[in-house]
């Protein structure tokens, strides 16, 4: 029999494997017997190119964050910082929506995978040329980081079950704020933004009047 054309592994591969038992199972479920079970493979041919866990964990990040599109943040010839940074936050948003089990891993740990890197050396890079000082910058991208990470992990409106009537003897301010969310209609398979959409696109919002109104001041 002739060699094979291509190596049955490789970091890459594996590391696509590890984010498909996270994405299915999640964070709790990436073990190397558990991508190698998907593999087909034994546990042992993992350490061939992956040194344990905390490698396929980075290798995690490397895919996941080459979702995120970079584009946004060269800028623009006008020098309109805010419609590129708008863009790429959403995009960065989308990107962990995909793969929301991922941050459990990563969200307290070290940023170490190149894609990574890459992603804060161009946000930072975009924020400067904006107009931001480097630790105003930093700051800048710290709140980045919470909101979309936050809102990506967590759902507001899910977290409520009962209909606002069984709420409103006891809390009738969020009876109250429900219903009227309710009425304005959206949500997942509407083609429309629910809850959380707004609620993240308003926070959005926020965070960008705020470094505007700090780099006008400066």
């Amino acid at each position: 029999m002739g060699r094979p054309t291509r190596a049955l592994l490789s970091r890459e591969i594996i590391a696509r494997a590890a984010l498909d038992v996270v994405d299915e199972q999640g964070s709790d479920g990436l073990t190397m017997r558990a991508v190698a079970d998907r593999l087909g493979v034994k546990a042992a041919s993992l350490y061939n190119h992956v040194s344990g866990k905390d490698d396929l964990i980075d290798g995690l990040a490397q895919l996941v964050n080459a979702e995120i599109d970079l584009g946004p943040l060269g800028g623009t010839d006008d020098g309109d910082w805010r419609p590129g940074l708008t863009t790429y936050v959403r995009g960065y948003r989308a990107a962990f929506l995909r793969h929301p089990h991922t941050i459990a891993l990563l969200a307290r740990r070290r940023v170490g995978a190149e894609q990574q890197l890459l992603g804060y050396e161009a946000l930072l890079g975009a924020l400067g040329r904006a107009g931001l000082a480097p630790a105003d910058a930093a700051e800048a991208a710290a709140a980045i980081d919470y909101l979309v990470l936050g809102s990506a992990l967590e759902t507001f409106s899910a977290g409520f079950t009962r209909s606002s009537a069984d709420y409103r003897p006891r809390y009738p301010a969020l009876a109250d704020a429900l219903e009227a969310s309710a009425e304005r209609g959206g949500g997942p398979g509407t083609g429309v933004p629910g809850l959380d959409e707004r609620g993240f696109e308003l926070a959005l919002r926020l965070l960008l009047d705020g470094l505007a109104a700090r780099l006008a001041a400066a």
